[in-house]
C-alpha cells in the first residue's frame, strides 16, 4: 500500500510500530540479565560478587541517565527521526559488545554505552509519538512505547529460559541471550528511514509546510490546517522568549511543571519494578526456586507485564492519568506489604516460592497496567513545547538515576538485608508517593497539548 493511499489510522500505527521498536530494545536490554546474572556470576565466565552484579546491572541505568539528558537536547537539534537512527546503531554495537566481553570490567564499559541508547530511547520515542498524535489518541500511543518496552523484556526471559534449559545450563549460555539485541536494532535502523519527521520539530525549523503534509496524514485536513495554527501560534510566542535552556527553569511556571515531572518518573522507579524485571530469576532462586525452574517461572512475569498493558489503553481512555496512577500505587502498596510478610512468616516452607511467583506477578500487573504508561503519558504531555525535549531529558535521566540506586543496591540489599526488610522499605516510600501524587499531579486527558500548556502557564500567573 502505498503511503499515499494510507489512513490516518494505517498511518499512526507505522509510525508507531516502527519507532517503538527502540523501546522494544530499551526492555530487552534491561530485561536479559535477569537471566543472564546467574551464569556471569560463575568463576568460569565473569565471577560477579553482589557489588559486581548491582554494578553490571545498573551501569546500563547511569549511562541512560546521561544519555536521557543529552539525548533530548540532541533531538531538539537535530529531529527526532535523525536521533532514533544514530540510536539503532549504537544499540547493535552495545549489543555487540556485551555479546564477546572478556572481563567483567569490558562488560561494564559495553553495558555503559548501551545505556546511552537506552536513555536517548526513552526520551526521544514518546516526545515523537506525542508530537505526531492526536489528542484522542495520545494516550494509547505513548502507552503502545510502554507495551514495547514489557514486549521486551518477555521476549529477554523467555529467550533466557528457551537457551538455559536447552543448552542445560551451559557456561557460554549467556552469549546468545546477550546477542539477540541486535536484531530489532536492525530492524529500527531500517524501519525509521519510512517514518516522517516530528510536525512540531519541523515547524520550529522553518518547514511548515512538511509539517502540515505530515499532520494531514495522521488526521482530517481540517483538524491538521488547525492544529498546525495552533502550533505556529505557540512556537511565536516562544520566538519572543531566548532559545529554550536551563536556564529557563527560572520560570517559576516552567520550573513547577519541571520539578513535577521529575517527581512522577521518580516514583515509577521507587515502586521498585525494575528490581522484579532486572532481578527476578535472583528473587525467585532467594525464594527456593532452583535456577532453571526460576528462569522459566519468571517469564510468567513478563506474561503479565504485557498482557496487562493492553488492558492500560481502555483503563487511560475512560478514567484519566491521575486516577489509574493512584489506584495502580495503591495495589503496589499492598502487594509490596504482601511479600515482605510472606518471606518473614513462612521462610523456608515448600510453598513460598509459588507465593513470591504470585505476588510478583501481581505486581507487575498493578505497575503495567496503571502507573507506568501513566506516568509516561503525563511526562509528555504536561512539558511545554520549547523545551519538551530538554526537559523530557532532565526528567528521564533523574528517573535512570533514580533507577541506577535502586538497580546497584537490590542485589546487596537482597544479599544482606533479605526480601523482608527490603520489600517493606518499598512499600513505606510508595506510600509517601501516592500521597505526594494525591495533591499535585494533574489531569490532563482530552487536552491538546498547548491546552494543557496554557492551563499550566495560567496556573503559574495566577500564583505569582
Amino acid at each position: 500500500m502505498s503511503e499515499s493511499k494510507q489512513s490516518p489510522k494505517q498511518f499512526l500505527f507505522k509510525v508507531m510500530f516502527v519507532s517503538t521498536f527502540g523501546n522494544l530494545l530499551f526492555g530487552y536490554d534491561t530485561g536479559v540479565l535477569n537471566g543472564a546474572l546467574p551464569y556471569m556470576a560463575r568463576p568460569s565466565q565473569l565471577n560477579l560478587d553482589p557489588v559486581l552484579e548491582g554494578l553490571v546491572t545498573s551501569i546500563l541505568l547511569l549511562g541512560a541517565a546521561i544519555g536521557s539528558f543529552f539525548g533530548g537536547r540532541l533531538a531538539d537539534k537535530f529531529g527526532r527521526k535523525k536521533m532514533l537512527s544514530f540510536l539503532a546503531v549504537l544499540f547493535f554495537f552495545g549489543a555487540m559488545g556485551c555479546t564477546f566481553s572478556p572481563t567483567a570490567r569490558i562488560m561494564v564499559i559495553c553495558r555503559f554505552f548501551l545505556g546511552l541508547a537506552v536513555g536517548g530511547a526513552a526520551t526521544i520515542v514518546p516526545v515523537y509519538l506525542a508530537e505526531l498524535a492526536p489528542a484522542e489518541r495520545r494516550g494509547r500511543m505513548v502507552t503502545q512505547g510502554e507495551l514495547m518496552i514489557v514486549t521486551g523484556q518477555l521476549l529477554a526471559f523467555t529467550f533466557n529460559a528457551i537457551i538455559g534449559v536447552s543448552m542445560g545450563g551451559a557456561e557460554h549460555v549467556l552469549r546468545y541471550m546477550l546477542s539477540i539485541a541486535a536484531i530489532p536494532a536492525i530492524v529500527l535502523f531500517f524501519g525509521i528511514r519510512i517514518c516522517p519527521e516530528s510536525p512540531r520539530w519541523l515547524v520550529v525549523n522553518n518547514r511548515s509546510d512538511e509539517a502540515l503534509d505530515i499532520l494531514k496524514k495522521a488526521r482530517e485536513e481540517s483538524r491538521a490546517i488547525r492544529e498546525l495554527k495552533e502550533i505556529q501560534d505557540r512556537i511565536a510566542q516562544d520566538a519572543m522568549q531566548k532559545k529554550a535552556s536551563l536556564k529557563d527553569l527560572a520560570t517559576p511556571w516552567i520550573r513547577h511543571i519541571v520539578i513535577l515531572a521529575v517527581f512522577l518518573a521518580a516514583c515509577q522507579q521507587c515502586t521498585g519494578v525494575n528490581s522484579i524485571m532486572y532481578y527476578g530469576t535472583q528473587i525467585l532462586q532467594k525464594a527456593g526456586f532452583g535456577t532453571e525452574a526460576a528462569l522459566v517461572a519468571n517469564i510468567a512475569n513478563g506474561v503479565m507485564s504485557v498482557s496487562i498493558t493492553f488492558f492500560a489503553f481502555w483503563l487511560l481512555a475512560r478514567y484519566g492519568r491521575k486516577k489509574i496512577l493512584m489506584g495502580g500505587q495503591l495495589g503496589i502498596v499492598c502487594v509490596l506489604i504482601g511479600i515482605s510478610l510472606s518471606s518473614h512468616f513462612l521462610e523456608g516452607t515448600e510453598i513460598l516460592p509459588y507465593i513470591i511467583l504470585s505476588l510478583t506477578v501481581s505486581f507487575l500487573g498493578f505497575q503495567q497496567a496503571a502507573v507506568s504508561p501513566a506516568t509516561w503519558v503525563l511526562m509528555s504531555e504536561i512539558l511545554p513545547n520549547r523545551i519538551r525535549g530538554m526537559g523530557m531529558g532532565v526528567t528521564i535521566m533523574c528517573l535512570w538515576l533514580v533507577n541506577f540506586c535502586v538497580g546497584f543496591s537490590f542485589p546487596i540489599l537482597l544479599e544482606y538485608v533479605g526480601l523482608t526488610y527490603t520489600f517493606f522499605g518499598f512499600a513505606v516510600i510508595n506510600i509517601i508517593a501516592l500521597t505526594l501524587v494525591y495533591f499535585f499531579a494533574p489531569e490532563t486527558m482530552g487536552k491538546s497539548l498547548e491546552q494543557i500548556e496554557e492551563m499550566f502557564h495560567k496556573r503559574g500567573e495566577k500564583s505569582a
